[in-house]
């Protein structure tokens, strides 16, 4: 068993076995009392491009966070709002700003591992990334420069409301919405305030001068947060240990990246509610359906990890959505990966011991020690 299985069966020891266990069984198939689940990348991106499946309808993501975030926040938007909240948003995340946004941020953090690799000491590259991912996110949200320790509670509190969500889920109960929106209240305010300052040198002060309303960059503040450190902070450990583990000689960092998202797949389920009568393949689907896209099976059928494979159109960062919805803080997310793996790869670092997280939604380490080779 490799350690990537090992990863997915700690996090989720009852739900993977029968995840993979759908991937047998074609491209869609209806299950009862979860929903049309779809094993198939071509099958997947016609429905994530097809405006009759729904981010904002029964069984959706809007299920799950509308009564947390709201209802204007992309991630259960759609239709004419969503498109122009888009719009809106879009220039914040262009490849030029946020690389800029991360080195300058992640300035000192990834001198401080530079040093510490330079030394010879072990490091745990998952601490090391929740730092990060918490000081981007901090940036993101309004907090500007902050200590390791305020950092790293940020991202424990995104983590905390992330946690809550199962695979199986299909929306939050009365407690856990009281205790996200407790914390997604304490993001908001911090956001609000950096928005009303309104310095175009933020990314909240940009929001106000490209139109967002306090609202509007309250909610995009929450689904920021939500969205904005898990990717990144499980993604790069990750990505190290398959680097280790097949002894991978990297040429062409993007293209590596690339592959170890699809063997990791940041967003392993992806969810939709049917809006109109459809097909999901060849089976027919009614309004008020649930469409469960298991983008794991979906990535996983072009097997293992192989950075000289070339993805298929139909595969294409299938994990961050597409069409309308492809992921608008993609950049961001690429933007903190090349950046920390670039100072990884120039230690050569080798992986001494790991430990699987348990009880996660994304599969990822509780620890991951490295060293410089």
């Amino acid at each position: 068993m490799n350690h990537e299985t090992r990863l997915h069966l700690a996090a989720h020891p009852f739900a993977y076995p029968l995840v993979r266990l759908l991937a047998r069984l074609g491209p869609a198939v209806r299950v009862p009392g979860l929903g049309v689940v779809v094993n198939d990348a071509a099958t997947a991106r016609a429905v994530l491009t097809d405006a009759r499946f729904r981010k904002d309808g029964p069984g959706s993501p809007g299920d799950l966070w509308t009564p947390v975030l709201g209802p204007s926040v992309l991630l259960n938007m759609e239709g004419p709002g969503h498109a122009a909240l888009r719009r809106k948003l879009m220039p914040l995340f262009t490849p030029g700003y946020v690389s800029a946004l991360v080195a300058d941020v992640l300035r000192e953090p990834l001198d401080d591992l530079s040093l510490r690799l330079g030394r010879g000491e072990t490091v745990d590259l998952v601490d090391v990334m929740r730092t990060m991912a918490g000081a981007v996110i901090c940036r993101t949200i309004g907090l500007g420069e902050v200590s390791a320790a305020r950092a790293r509670e940020l991202f424990a509190e995104g983590e905390r409301v992330v946690s809550m969500v199962s695979l199986r889920s299909r929306r939050l109960n009365e407690r856990q919405v009281t205790v996200a929106r407790g914390v997604l209240d304490r993001i908001g305010d911090i956001a609000q305030t950096a928005y009303e300052a309104g310095d175009e040198s933020t990314v909240m002060g940009r929001m106000k001068s490209q139109g967002l309303s306090a609202a509007e960059a309250r909610g995009a503040a929450g689904a920021f947060f939500l969205t904005g450190t898990e990717t990144v902070a499980t993604f790069v450990p990750r990505l190290v240990a398959l680097l280790h583990d097949h002894g991978t000689k990297v040429d062409d960092l993007d293209r590596v990246i690339e592959e170890a998202m699809r063997v990791t797949t940041p967003t392993p389920v992806m969810l939709r509610s049917v809006g109109e009568p459809a097909h999901v393949g060849r089976l027919a689907v009614r309004p008020g359906d649930r469409v469960v896209i298991v983008t794991h099976n979906c990535a996983r059928a072009y097997g293992p990890f192989d950075p000289s494979r070339r993805h298929p159109p139909e595969l294409r960062r299938i994990w961050f959505g597409a069409g309308a919805h492809f992921c608008i803080g993609y950049p961001l997310a690429l933007a903190e990966i090349r950046a920390v793996a670039t100072v990884l790869l120039s230690h050569n670092v080798r992986v001494v011991r790991r430990r699987a997280a348990r009880g996660v939604l994304i599969p990822t380490y509780e620890h991951l020690w490295i060293t410089a080779a």
